[in-house]
């Protein structure tokens, strides 16, 4: 049996193709003029419609800039970076004149499974604290914090009452932070997060995954869920 043709590649792909790889090796400089559609329709060899539909293309992406009477350039790509900032959920409830109240679940020492070990980059069984507490704000839960932290980077962390500090603040004091990496993902509530967070089992979550490091090694790995009713979460970018 004859295989199946694979479906035949559109010339405007072509052409897509050929410009991004002449910015991204850097024989087109941002700002710089492309050739004309006349001249693109002689270089490939096709329609000027294909030509125009291939340019609006890489315009919509954002790698080039089409100027009424004056042709295509490409883009001024602005580094973007992340401005990833870590903050106490206290002073974050505060600002907004709430009152913050935390109602401690566990406070433990243990030692670290599998997973978290290799997330700490510890071995397995080292001694880990595991801290895991609901903040509310006027009285209404808005997160659970389950969050394992390294001993070495948080000294006198089980002698402190997490009722007057958080986790955060007692980690900011100790261990000043380097690096961070997080993840958010939409996850449903099992019984015991419904139960923390005064919602229906089942309930949609909005859970932030955070692994902070100072100075090359880890300070914790926290799991931070927030019912998805009562929670947004707002990044800032920065050109």
């Amino acid at each position: 049996m004859t295989p199946p043709s694979l479906p035949r590649r559109l010339p405007s792909e072509d052409i897509k193709a050929s410009i991004r790889q002449r910015i991204a090796e850097g024989g087109w400089q941002p700002g710089m003029k492309l050739p004309s559609e006349r001249e693109l329709v002689q270089q490939f060899g096709c329609a000027r419609m294909t030509v125009h539909h291939a340019l609006r293309e890489l315009e919509d992406e954002g790698l080039i800039e089409r100027r009424q009477g004056s042709g295509s350039y490409v883009a001024q790509l602005h580094p973007i970076s992340n401005v990833l900032q870590v903050r106490d959920i206290h002073e974050e409830i505060a600002e907004r004149g709430h009152v913050h109240v935390t109602r401690v679940l566990a406070v433990e020492r243990e030692k670290a499974g599998t997973d978290i070990a290799a997330a700490m980059r510890l071995r397995k069984g080292s001694a880990v604290y595991h801290v895991r507490l609901v903040h509310l704000e006027n009285g209404v839960p808005i997160q659970l914090e389950d969050r394992h932290v390294n001993p070495a980077l948080a000294p006198g962390f089980m002698a402190r009452d997490f009722t007057q500090v958080t986790p955060s603040a007692v980690l900011f004091e100790h261990a000043p932070l380097t690096e961070a990496e997080q993840v958010v993902e939409a996850v449903v509530a099992d019984a015991e997060q419904a139960r923390a967070l005064d919602v229906a089992a089942g309930s949609a979550l909005l859970m932030v995954s955070r692994r902070t490091v100072s100075q090359g090694a880890v300070a914790s790995v926290a799991r931070l869920y927030h019912p998805g009713t009562r929670y947004r979460l707002i990044g800032h970018f920065s050109v």
